[in-house]
C-alpha cells in the first residue's frame, strides 16, 4: 500500500492487494457501453487467476460486453459509519468462453447464478489494468 495523501487518508493499493480483495468478494459491477450509453450491471463473479469470471444470459449485458469488449469491473466495501472503505477497478477485455475444456474447468469455481435462468454464457474479463484505493479515517 502506498499513501497518496496524508491529509485525506487515501492509499493506493498494489496489484496483489487488489487481487486479494477481488478474490474475497462475490458481487461486483460490470460497466459497459451499449449504443453510446454507459450501463452498469451488478453481477456475482469468481476469480480465475487474474481473470474475472461471471455467467449471464443473452441480452444487453452479454451483447455489450462481447461486442464492445472493452469493459470495466468494480468491487468495493464501505463502512458508512466510519467513513472508510476500499474500491478496486479492473479495466480489460470481455470474452465469451467457448472452449468446452475451458468451460469445464470454470465449472469448478464457486460461481452459481443468483438470478433465475440458466446463465449458460460464461464471460471472462482479462485485465489490462487493475487499480485500487483505500480510504481510512484521517488520523
Amino acid at each position: 500500500m502506498q499513501l497518496i495523501d496524508d491529509r485525506t487518508g487515501i492509499e493506493r493499493l498494489t496489484r496483489d492487494e487488489c487481487l486479494e480483495l477481488l478474490r474475497d468478494q462475490q458481487v461486483g459491477r460490470l460497466a459497459v457501453v451499449s449504443h453510446g450509453r454507459p450501463l452498469i450491471f451488478p453481477v456475482n463473479f469468481a476469480m480465475d487467476g487474474e481473470a474475472v469470471v461471471f455467467r449471464t444470459d443473452p441480452g444487453t449485458k452479454f451483447d455489450a460486453a462481447v461486442r464492445e469488449m472493452a469493459v470495466s469491473f468494480e468491487v468495493d466495501e464501505l463502512d458508512v459509519e466510519r467513513h472508510e472503505g476500499w474500491s478496486v477497478v479492473v479495466a480489460g477485455r470481455a470474452e465469451e468462453v467457448v472452449s468446452d475444456s475451458h468451460r469445464a474447468r470454470l465449472k469448478h469455481l464457486p460461481l452459481r447464478p443468483w438470478a433465475g435462468g440458466g446463465k449458460d454464457h460464461w464471460l471472462t474479463i482479462t485485465a489490462t489494468n487493475i487499480t485500487g484505493r483505500r480510504l481510512t479515517s484521517p488520523r
